[in-house]
């Protein structure tokens, strides 16, 4: 059943929250101020169910101008609007305001009512009427009936209900969304049941007992009991004026401007592409960085607008703009905002949002103005591949997706199996949903090779780049399933080679100079010779007189060469006395179960400095294990070895 919200809008004393009681028998104005003032403050609700079997949802917003910021956060999600016009006073400024804000939000559908008609005579009433139709000349409401109606004697209020339900006959249904939002336009306690939250849901589906998450604040909560129109349900669904009874929070914990989702499904932002419509009414150009109060769903934040394309906006232009924000909001795109000046306070523009989620543009810049004029333009599939290829090597979630294209998850879900098919784009983590471009994984790639060739050229001595030091060029943004892949790939290409824990080109090998290749020589014979009780390298430099860096990038290739064992820092010695000791160990343990520091320590016939580093480095190798004070062999010799 297709569910229809309804909201008012127009000057103060027109007489909203009158004709919305005529019609439902419900007063809107719940405020001991509004009873005692005779004006509408706060958003009011109501409900009426038409002959068709429409449930109409109303909002009932605030004529006074200082009361604009919650008519805007009533107006967030209405489907069709009443222009209430008063007849003895015809179009008046929140008149003008309010209807520039309903075209603003892209309210498509409505109606005028023109009120209070038993206080003036038929003359005046042609008047008015003729005004009318100029004020809306141009607007969605262009030919939209204009119906004249009393409150207080009853008149056109069967016309006015007709009107309401042929118009709710022609609006289509809500896009489809899997993301579930609720906008809160109010919250209060009840004696009994404690917080609730009220909005218009304007997507997704909620039920009783489900965990849901406020936002931007994070909090969370299990809904505790739904009500729709006075009536407890099991659940809602968009289009539904919804009141929500949430478990376990103060009403002091929540604020207007929140909006109910499911955990991990919204994304908090400090900033908004949008774009942007100055309107014509203004009477001067705006200016870069100009200050304003953004509305946004039930939010009101205040923000600067940064001109993307120039350097001042006309009245009447559209432009690319980015919102940054003083506090975070949540958003999807497409939604729609309202624009105020900072001060004095009146509406100067709005728009739609084009990524919710955006990085910080710089200005002028035409790869970024391209690509918002294509995810403004483009169809979801595209949009889509445009939102992945930007992301770069950091790629970009599901979710995330989800929330820059706006379509069902299923929908999304064929789109990105379709790329996949394709071999556009890479799915690099499962888990996360994780997706590349896969432009952006070549581009990796190259880079991965080009930081080795400049590391190879850098230190031509070197086997290879130890490979988390690569991995620490690339930002931490990037997921590391992103890095281990690229490096599989281009191993299984042979385009590089791994060895241990480091990574080289498959053409790059270490090639020694003549005065280099006697200088390796000098070292390896001094490590051989000392045997088990080498020199500290750095004692040698000074023994050979050998320049402590060049012999150090040396003394890495005998490693890498494995003619040379590193036991600790500044410790080596000669994988030929390393292997003759592994040897003589398996030898001592056929006939002993365990050895020594003592016995280790004659075995070697070295002093203590070099024992315990041996015996360290073995128990680090998983040759020894070290029990007390003495070592046992972590593995049984075999029969061959024990014959």
């Amino acid at each position: 059943m297709k569910r229809i919200i309804l909201g008012t809008a127009g000057h103060i004393d027109h007489g909203k929250t009158s004709l919305i009681k005529a019609l439902t028998g419900i007063d809107t104005d719940r405020l001991k101020e509004e009873k005692l003032r005779g004006i509408t403050i706060e958003l009011g609700f109501a409900f009426l169910d038409l002959p068709g079997g429409h449930p109409v949802g109303i909002v009932d917003v605030p004529g006074h101008e200082r009361f604009v910021k919650n008519m805007v956060a009533g107006a967030t999600g209405i489907d069709m609007v009443i222009l209430v016009i008063a007849a003895d006073e015809g179009v008046m400024p929140q008149t003008a305001e309010h209807m520039e804000i309903c075209t603003l939000l892209d309210v498509q559908h409505g109606l005028v009512a023109l009120t209070k008609v038993d206080l003036v005579d038929e003359e005046w009433l042609e008047l008015v009427q003729e005004d009318i139709r100029a004020f809306t000349r141009d607007t969605f409401l262009e030919d939209a009936p204009v119906l004249p109606v009393s409150a207080v004697t009853g008149q056109g209020l069967p016309e006015l209900r007709e009107a309401v339900g042929a118009l709710c006959a022609v609006i289509p249904d809500r896009p489809p969304s899997s993301i579930l939002r609720l906008p809160i336009d109010r919250v209060f306690s009840m004696k009994g049941f404690g917080t609730v939250i009220t909005g218009t849901l304007s997507s997704g589906r909620v039920e009783v007992g489900e965990t849901i998450t406020l936002y931007p604040s994070g909090i969370s909560s299990k809904v505790r009991g739904i009500q729709v129109h006075n009536d407890s349900v099991t659940a809602a669904e968009a289009g539904m004026r919804t009141a929500i009874n949430l478990q376990g929070l103060e009403k002091s914990a929540i604020e207007r401007g929140e909006v109910m989702a499911r955990p991990g499904t919204l994304k908090p932002t400090y900033m908004v592409d949008v774009k942007l419509r100055f309107l014509k009414s203004n009477p001067k150009p705006m200016k870069d960085r100009t200050r304003v109060r953004f509305h946004a769903g039930t939010s009101e934040v205040i923000g600067n607008v940064i001109l993307l394309d120039r350097e001042e906006l006309s009245p009447g232009e559209t432009a690319l703009t980015q919102i940054r924000l003083e506090k975070p909001i949540t958003a999807v795109k497409g939604d729609r905002c309202v624009l105020r000046s900072y001060s004095p306070i009146r509406t100067i523009g709005g728009g739609s949002i084009l990524n919710p989620i955006p990085k910080k543009h710089k200005r002028f810049k035409p790869d970024i103005l391209s690509f918002l004029h294509r995810i403004a333009e483009d169809p979801p599939d595209a949009v889509a591949l445009h939102h992945i290829r930007e992301s770069g090597f950091a790629g970009i979630g599901f979710q995330d997706l989800l929330l820059m294209v706006n379509i069902t998850e299923k929908a999304l879900q064929q789109i990105l199996q379709q790329f996949l098919s394709e071999r556009r784009i890479l799915l690099v983590d499962k888990e996360s949903r994780i997706f590349l471009h896969a432009d952006s994984f070549e581009r990796f790639k190259n880079e991965i090779a080009e930081y080795l060739k400049r590391y190879h050229r850098r230190f031509p001595l070197r086997t290879g780049m130890p490979k988390e030091e690569l991995r620490s060029k690339f930002p931490k943004t990037i997921h590391p399933k992103v890095f281990h892949l690229a490096v599989s790939e281009m191993a299984a290409q042979k385009q590089i080679v791994q060895e241990e824990q480091a990574l080289r080109m498959a053409s790059h090998a270490v090639a020694l100079q003549e005065d280099q290749q006697a200088i390796r020589e000098r070292i390896l014979a001094a490590y051989e010779n000392a045997e088990f009780m080498p020199p500290y390298f750095s004692e040698l430099c000074k023994e050979l007189g050998l320049d402590p860096k060049k012999a150090g990038e040396i003394l890495s290739v005998l490693v890498d060469e494995g003619c040379l064992v590193k036991v600790k820092e500044n410790l080596f010695f000669g994988t030929r006395a390393i292997d003759n000791l592994i040897g003589r160990l398996k030898a001592f343990f056929q006939d002993h179960e365990e050895i020594t520091t003592p016995q280790f320590k004659e075995m070697t016939g070295a002093s203590r400095k070099f024992v315990i580093p041996l015996l360290e480095y073995f128990d680090a190798k998983n040759i020894t294990l070290r029990v007390g004070d003495a070592r046992k062999l972590r593995f049984k010799p075999d029969k061959q070895e024990r014959s």
